[in-house]
């Protein structure tokens, strides 16, 4: 295929959108075989099957790195409790919060858990997401923390979407072991983990590092699992309060430090040494009205590269929308249009450690977004409108 008259957006490097004004791309075998200025396209391609694309933007498809898709039930009324005063962590230790989600998540079937997911996962492929991470974390037990990443496994199967699955055990202490968070890694997290592992359910291991979840020292328990096993890690950190996950993250070389409200210049100092790409979540600061915004200049500053995702998920982020997604960054944290962008392309590839996608260079994955839009600016820019015209994934339209 070679898709023509396009105003391309390369995403070539980090410093510019990489733009080629009358561009066309060649695909084959769903990769990207050569892209360029028209006029160069070479011999071997001009036989191609030729799509005029009638002088659109293309971009690297979108990718959501980090959301919570799978669950049961809603939390519209606690919501409402915030908005009357209540703080999350308040309604977290009042037994609402993720332990209300898991009560909902262990009650539903894996059929009606899969359905619930495609609607939302559908409104993120209609705005152009080729790939998404699913974690678990609403089971904490052994059967539904499995249950929820064979369902997050059915729904690439079920729509032309990837799917990249974190196993969340370590995301709350359940109920039934109130005050006993040692144990339940021991008995419960770290067992689920490994069978998950074996069931091929894992591609990567995340935690909730934060005081109403897991200390430090509880999540590199298991993280070393993770190490053992071959899996890379993640974490939420310093969400609600500087509990040293960044710095734990990038001890342990994380793909992502995800959330990072209240991260600090030490924090990104160490995660650039790492290599771990900051993943920021505006879906969450605006739900829980916050108003420590991460330290984006300290990232900028220090070279750490700065993913963006929706966190989708029924409490603290109840968010569905990729491009809403890129335009809260913008307008809450002063990210740049084009720091939006690739951070939920490239940068978002390299949270879930993806490397052919997010940009439009030769080798890389045939995935893109056609847009009924004259500059990449307008994706950011734009609130309530999505100007998608067609999606292109693993090199078919």
């Amino acid at each position: 295929m070679l898709l023509t008259n396009a105003q391309i957006v390369t995403l070539q490097s980090d410093d510019n959108f990489g733009l080629i004004a009358d561009g066309a791309i060649a695909v084959e075998d769903q990769n990207i075989a050569w892209v360029g200025p028209a006029k160069e396209v070479p011999g071997r391609h001009l036989n191609d099957e030729t799509h005029d694309i009638a002088g659109r933007l293309v971009t690297p498809a979108l990718i959501d790195c980090h959301t919570h898709v799978v669950f049961g039930g809603n939390r519209a009324a606690e919501f409402e409790q915030r908005l009357n005063g209540a703080s999350y962590e308040e309604v977290a230790k009042a037994g609402g919060g993720i332990v209300s989600t898991v009560t909902a998540t262990r009650a539903s079937s894996p059929e009606a858990l899969l359905a619930d997911a495609l609607t939302r996962v559908d409104a993120l492929i209609g705005e152009g997401v080729c790939l998404i991470e699913v974690k678990s974390g609403y089971g904490l037990d052994h059967e539904t923390e499995l249950k929820m990443l064979r369902v997050a496994r059915q729904i690439a199967q079920a729509r032309p979407i990837e799917v990249k699955t974190s196993f969340l055990g370590a995301h709350a202490v359940p109920a039934e072991w109130k005050n006993k968070p040692d144990a339940y890694i021991d008995k419960v997290c770290i067992p689920a983990l490994r069978a998950a592992h074996a069931e091929g359910l894992v591609d990567a291991v995340d935690g909730f590092c934060e005081g109403i979840a897991f200390d430090a020292t509880q999540i590199s328990r298991i993280f070393d699992v993770a190490v053992e096993l071959g899996l890379p890690v993640k974490l939420h950190a310093e969400q609600l309060s500087n509990f040293g996950g960044t710095k734990l993250a990038a001890k342990y070389g994380a793909l992502s430090a995800d959330h990072l409200e209240y991260a600090t210049e030490e924090d990104a100092i160490a995660m650039a040494k790492a290599g771990t790409v900051a993943t920021v979540l505006p879906g969450a600061f605006y739900t829980l009205r916050e108003t420590q915004a991460p330290p984006i200049q300290a990232f900028r500053d220090h070279g750490v590269p700065m993913a963006l995702a929706t966190d989708c998920n029924p409490g603290s982020s109840p968010l569905i929308s990729a491009l809403l997604t890129m335009n809260m960054a913008c307008t809450l944290f002063r990210m740049t249009p084009l720091e939006a962008l690739l951070g939920m392309t490239a940068h978002a590839a390299t949270a879930l450690g993806a490397e052919k996608r997010g940009r439009i260079v030769a080798g890389a994955a045939a995935d893109l977004c056609i847009w009924d839009a004259a500059h990449p600016a307008e994706l950011a820019y734009r609130i309530g409108f999505n100007p998608l015209h067609s999606r292109i994934f693993k090199g078919s339209l």
